[in-house]
């Protein structure tokens, strides 16, 4: 990237660098300018005439190279904005994706506000779907689960940062973390993407426990669907995010399970990417 002196050289410089690796380059060009400047992108735009100085200009160019050699940018800024909250992100998280929203809004759709909800939410990473719940629904209890400790460190946080300290962190393995209790809401985003997808290349800055779980890509929702019902009081539901060619395949596996009527809903793009289920009676 040449040297520039403008905050307008120095985005539009740095959108041509980031061209072809990226699918949205001026936005994160500015993304990566303000975190180094300390700035909003209104300020950018509103100031786009101002100089860069020198130092601010070696940052914001190690910043491009890095995203131009596949980091995100969440990564890069420390946050991604997700249901309208900030969420600190590190490489110990999967970025929080607008594909997971859809079931963030099916979720709080199966009960009323005012109805009493346990919520447990498996594989939690940054707490992003625990902690949307918990603030769209003050009165549901929720409890975010991961293997990693330093991914609950990073939703721990989260939590604290958005004052939603009333939500659970737990330690282990799927419902190994929740041994005896029973929810009336359980939501996952597990891994589902096969081991050798080669999807798997682009995103190979992301934890790879967060996005694969084996040759399938469907090894994780069937350990989840098929443990769910001895974790689910009466009438509860299971909610699970997945690939957009997995729908029919995960309908089946909650059928088997004894789930009624699984219900798949699109995403934001209009890909199959959320399916639900409920359960009657208890196991």
């Amino acid at each position: 990237m040449n040297a520039v002196t403008s905050i307008a050289e120095s985005v539009a410089a740095g959108a041509r660098a980031l061209a072809p690796h990226s699918d949205s380059p001026r936005l994160d060009a500015e993304l990566l300018l303000g975190k180094v400047l300390g700035l909003p992108r209104s300020a950018l735009i509103a100031r786009d005439d101002e100089a860069v100085a020198a130092q601010y200009a070696r940052a914001y160019e190690e910043l491009i190279a890095q995203r131009a050699h596949g980091v995100p940018v969440a990564y890069l800024t420390g946050s991604r904005e997700f249901w309208s909250l900030t969420l600190d992100v590190t490489p110990a998280v999967l970025v929080p994706r607008p594909e997971t929203e859809s079931l963030i809004e099916r979720a709080l759709e199966l009960k009323s506000a005012d109805e009493p909800c346990a919520v447990l939410d498996l594989g939690t990473g940054s707490g992003a779907i625990a902690l949307a719940i918990a603030a769209e629904r003050p009165r549901w209890q929720v409890t975010g689960v991961d293997i990693s400790p330093q991914a609950l460190e990073v939703a721990a946080r989260n939590s604290r940062k958005l004052e939603l300290a009333r939500v659970q962190w737990r330690l282990g393995y799927w419902f190994d973390a929740v041994p005896g209790e029973r929810f009336d809401l359980i939501v996952a985003n597990p891994p589902y993407i096969a081991t050798a997808d080669p999807a798997l290349a682009t995103l190979a800055a992301e934890p790879g426990i967060a996005l694969h779980a084996g040759p399938t890509g469907l090894e994780a929702l069937t350990a989840i669907i098929a443990a769910a019902p001895l974790y689910l009081r009466p009438r509860g539901w299971l909610a699970v995010e997945h690939g957009a060619a997995q729908a029919l395949e995960v309908a089946r596996l909650l059928e088997r399970r004894g789930f009624a009527a699984p219900r798949t809903y699109p995403d934001t793009f209009g890909k199959s990417r959320v399916t639900l289920a409920t359960i009657h009676t208890p196991h």
